[in-house]
């Protein structure tokens, strides 16, 4: 294992954050010079980051922890045109007033990870909307645009992946990595900033970056990314079977959050409590030797350790005491995500199949019935064996009547 002097690339290097960097020698003399300003983006396609993203909001915290300061780029002008890198097909382009409302709920997350105070080392937050508007297109083209070889850009693996597979690229996308490259020469005139941090993914639109600022402005900027992350099986980290893991509770509860980092993959703990949690390096080590049942144990501390980070101690601790009672004692909690079922359904006898659906604990009224029959659903911790059964309010406890699919999965349904 390679040895940096800087805290930053020591700990990044230990725990396992560290794919390519386009000069190692020149960061660490960097960091460990003086404070070191770096900036990651993130585009605002959806109302909240999720799980993928975790990798890069904890490389901007670990930044800051080491004395260093982060910058978090909203991508208000990128997401008007959307990032191509490694994808089939374009993304939908959304309009102003989805972006805006996608970035306000991004906005919520990074206070949990990072700190924005008034000092040297704060955290700050800008969108790159606020220089990219501004651009006169013809100038831009003179200015920016004569920096960059077609031929160049062509070569990229995110470019090439596309086009080997013959899907279509628009100019609109092939603009993508231009606009990105001058975020950071941008950044370098107005904060300073001699980093940039992302995914592997991102390696090319980063090189376009450092080579623009070196054209410009003759800037020593340098790049750094982190490995993609996916499960032992080969999955994407952040997805399941019902959709992204949210880091917004409103868009995902304390308690699911709590549960996807519970139900990892055996061989995927050690991995995930480096990346994801505070914990020393000998306790992770501990952890991740156990074996057998006691590893549950290991999964049960990073749950808890990785929910304290996003929603914060309490939340993790009471999704924890939920999981506890509803998986050792059977016990019904306020807790559990609540699904509530118009009354006028449950007056004309609300069927079980219908509120498995509408519990989501079903795409369809068909594999429910399949669930039921193999055994796999649970009213009140009760098996149910027959599909046409109807559920009323004589089957409620505590005003809420909650169903199970397999071990894991658990609503509380509830009356409108």
């Amino acid at each position: 294992m390679p040895s940096y002097k800087s805290e930053f690339l020591t700990r990044l290097n230990e725990r396992g954050f560290i794919a390519q960097c386009s000069d190692f020698k020149a960061l660490d003399d960097s960091l460990s010079k003086g404070v070191v300003t770096g900036y990651i983006g993130f585009d605002c396609t959806a109302p909240s980051l999720h799980a993928g993203s975790l990798v890069q909001i904890m490389m901007l915290r670990a930044l800051q922890q080491a004395g260093h300061r982060p910058i978090i780029v909203l991508g208000g002008g990128t997401t008007r045109i959307g990032d191509p890198s490694f994808r089939d097909a374009a993304r939908p382009l959304l309009d102003d007033a989805q972006i805006e409302k996608n970035k306000d709920g991004i906005r919520k997350v990074f206070s949990k990870f990072l700190s924005f105070d008034d000092g040297p080392t704060g955290a700050l937050m800008v969108d790159n909307r606020e220089w990219l508007d501004g651009l006169d297109y013809v100038d831009f083209l003179r200015d920016v645009g004569r920096h960059f070889s077609v031929n160049r850009m062509l070569s990229f693996e995110s470019v090439k992946a596309r086009l080997e597979r013959e899907q279509n690229l628009s100019f609109l996308e092939f603009n993508y990595m231009i606009i990105q490259a001058y975020d950071f020469a941008e950044l370098f005139r107005r904060y300073g900033c001699t980093l940039q941090m992302g995914g592997s993914d991102q390696w090319g639109n980063i090189v376009n970056g450092i080579d623009l600022g070196r054209r410009m402005d003759d800037a020593s900027l340098i790049g750094l990314t982190s490995p993609l992350l996916t499960t032992s099986s080969g999955a994407k980290m952040g997805k399941t079977a019902d959709g992204a893991v949210w880091l917004n509770e409103d868009m995902l509860s304390a308690y699911e959050y709590w549960q996807y980092w519970r139900n990892v993959e055996d061989a995927d703990v050690g991995k995930l409590l480096r990346l994801f949690t505070d914990l020393p390096l000998d306790e992770i080590a501990r952890l991740e030797a156990l074996e057998g049942a006691e590893l549950n144990d290991a999964k049960k501390v990073l749950a808890t350790e990785a929910t304290a980070m996003a929603h914060g101690r309490d939340a993790a601790t009471a999704a924890e005491e939920t999981a506890r009672k509803t998986f050792e004692e059977g016990a019904v909690s306020a807790d559990l995500p609540t699904v509530v079922v118009d009354a006028a359904k449950w007056d004309e006898g609300l069927g079980l199949l219908t509120a498995l659906v509408d519990a989501g604990l079903s795409a369809s009224t068909s594999e429910a019935r399949r669930l039921i029959q193999g055994g796999g659903i649970k009213v009140n911790d009760e098996a149910a064996s027959d599909w046409r059964q109807t559920l009323s309010d004589g089957d409620m406890r505590d005003g809420a009547i909650k169903l199970s699919a397999g071990k894991k999965r658990h609503v509380l349904l509830k009356r409108g």
